[in-house]
């Protein structure tokens, strides 16, 4: 038999896209990279952001992994905040915002740097399908690839249509085609799909709005970088401006209700609950006097501002009406009114925790295709599904992260059980291990990983060994080296590990107690991981014994074609849902929503049988 033109073939150059690439090269595989435009790897389709509650733990982690994200976002930062400071450190998240174009051009110089890849500009119109195995695509002009692995990553632009008022636009995004027949090979294979919308605001022209009349909002004075790789961030941060919707606002959106198309019925598919669009705000909260409009800036030569805040897909003359009833912008040009996004999707239910579709041998799917919403999320099924798709090209079982060691494992986990209808967005309150599961150790849990499944390049090890180094050199300083002039307490020394486990301890009091800790050279990130680690110990502790003893039932496997109706004294709700889901572990029969305590008892006692 022929050999394939490529052991994986990536469709899509979006964030899952170029990271599934990424990670599948890196770990030896031919890779083709198919996209319709070959400047455009990591395009921001909306907000020119990463990170955020609980998306900023996920970009670290995807950096951890060997990811890509991470060094672009540091590369392209234009403002760095800390977000959640006044909660646990737990549920603080990084977030950057970005030059929209230096992101790109930091994306396809990074996959250009990464041996293996190889760009194609092509509209891919189909797979190859022989029964129920994919081993290529099928390209216009009547050509076709064959490969090993073909991974799916279309975001927004499988069967797209663009809405603005009663106007349709076929396209993925403002000036660009959707993916039409992709989605008839879909259908042909059986796989469940649907529609979601997501939305974007208008972007406002700079120099049209009046700065003066709106509140200033800084980055942080010491930024937070993604990468674990990066020293410093030393470019210049530049402002975002802040200013409100009012009755006035409401009024022009009350008024013009019948032409928005998710109050007309032109749109089917369902939008994201936690990023709504001011139509729905308007409606959903009617009571609220005001929300808040974040103008970013979309780069540092840009001309553009973004209007985070006010997604909409109302009339261009309606959004002119409306963002001119808010301070600041009375004069407000619109360059790019917002518009909103419907695409296909495939329901999670049919896909592995590996992300490997269920039924169908050779085909993996990651990003919005999946249901997901957002940059982050995607990126990190990217890098899952890249590894995964490699992993099967070398007879190596999948590797996929559980939910108490990465916020991938939970995303992967909820998608897979629990099958959202709406867009899946991450949040810190969806990981019930949050406290083990901070930005700032992402590296200590994943990095190990990404060197046993080689991931790691050589300056990622050695940066990660060093830091292992100085955290560990530093513990034992701390539990060695008596507080000066701390009198004893019940009989013992107090130590500066003592110190340290006080409320509102950092490590600048230590340094002014014994100076002899500066020999240490940590890095501030250091400081901020072992302050958490330290102040979080006993909980972290409970925590992981849960885990522990959880995991044997968590990872307790449920055999392909396991007969759920032979199992005597299962309800038959709990049978309905478990046909219907086909969970893979015990662990994750138990998060079905009608499966009991007392029917997971039941599984168990089966399965042993």
């Amino acid at each position: 038999m022929k050999s394939p033109d490529y052991q994986v073939l990536v469709v899509g150059g979006g964030h899952a896209g170029v990271e599934a690439a990424a990670a599948a090269a890196r770990l030896g595989q031919r890779v083709a990279l198919l996209t319709q435009d070959a400047q455009a790897l990591g395009r921001m389709s909306c907000n020119p952001a990463i990170g955020g509650i609980g998306k900023g733990q996920l970009a670290r982690e995807v950096d951890a992994l060997g990811g890509l994200m991470g060094q672009a976002t540091d590369q392209a930062g234009i403002q760095f905040r800390l977000l959640n400071t006044s909660k646990g450190r737990a549920v603080q998240s990084p977030r950057a915002q970005c030059d929209r174009d230096l992101y790109e051009k930091s994306i396809v110089g990074l996959i250009a740097q990464q041996d293996g890849i190889e760009v194609v500009e092509a509209e891919v119109v189909g797979l190859l399908i022989r029964e129920k195995e994919v081993f290529g695509v099928r390209l216009a002009g009547d050509k076709s690839l064959t490969a090993s692995e073909v991974i799916l990553t279309t975001g927004t632009f499988l069967d797209g249509v663009l809405h603005r008022g009663l106007e349709q636009i076929q396209g993925g995004r403002m000036g660009e085609p959707p993916a039409q027949r992709l989605g008839e090979s879909l259908r042909e294979l059986g796989l469940p799909l649907g529609r979601l919308k997501t939305g974007t605001p208008p972007r406002i022209a700079r120099d049209s709005v009046d700065f003066g009349k709106m509140e200033k909002q800084l980055g942080d004075a010491e930024p937070v970088a993604f990468s674990f790789l990066t020293e410093e961030l030393s470019q210049r941060q530049l402002a975002c401006w802040l200013t409100r919707t009012n009755e006035s606002t409401h009024q022009v959106v009350r008024d013009n209700l019948s032409h928005a198309p998710m109050y007309s019925g032109r749109i089917e598919g369902k939008g994201p609950r936690y990023c709504p669009s001011l139509e729905d705000k308007v409606v959903r909260f009617a009571d609220r006097e005001g929300h808040t409009v974040f103008l970013e800036p979309e780069g540092f030569q840009s001309p553009l501002l973004y209007a985070n805040g006010i997604s909409t897909s109302l009339p261009v003359e309606i959004q002119e009406q409306f963002v001119r009833t808010c301070v600041g912008m009375e004069e407000a040009v619109l360059v790019q009114p917002g518009y909103a996004v419907e695409y296909t999707f495939v329901a999670p239910r049919s896909l592995r925790r590996s992300l490997a579709v269920r039924d169908v041998s050779g085909l993996w799917l990651a990003g919005q295709i999946c249901g997901t919403s957002g940059y982050e999320e995607a990126a990190a099924q990217g890098l899952l599904a890249g590894v995964n798709a490699a992993r099967r090209v070398l007879g190596l079982d999948a590797w996929v992260p559980a939910r108490h060691e990465a916020y991938l494992g939970v995303l992967v986990d909820d998608l897979v059980v629990s099958d959202p209808n709406e867009p899946y967005r991450m949040f810190t309150s969806r990981a019930e291990h949050r406290l083990l599961l901070r930005h700032d150790n992402a590296d200590l849990r994943l990095t190990p990983h990404a060197m046993d499944l080689g991931l790691c390049c050589a300056n990622r090890k050695s940066v990660f060994e060093a830091r292992c180094e100085r955290l560990t050199r530093a513990r034992q300083f701390l539990s060695q080296t008596e507080a000066c002039g701390e009198p004893r307490k019940e009989g013992r020394k107090v130590m500066l590990l003592d110190l340290l486990r006080r409320p509102n301890a950092c490590f600048s009091q230590l340094y002014e107690n014994a100076p002899a800790l500066r020999d240490l050279e940590l890095t501030r990130a250091d400081e901020v991981t072992l302050e958490a680690d330290i102040l979080y110990e006993g909980y972290a502790k409970r925590q992981q014994n849960w885990v522990d003893r959880g995991h044997e039932r968590e990872a307790m496997k449920l055999p392909q074609g396991f007969d759920f109706e032979a199992v005597s004294g299962l309800r038959a709700e709990a049978t309905l849902v478990l046909n219907e889901a086909r969970p893979e572990t015990l662990g994750a029969a138990g998060r079905l929503a009608g499966v009991t305590p007392a029917d997971l008892a039941l599984l168990e006692i089966a399965l042993a049988r």
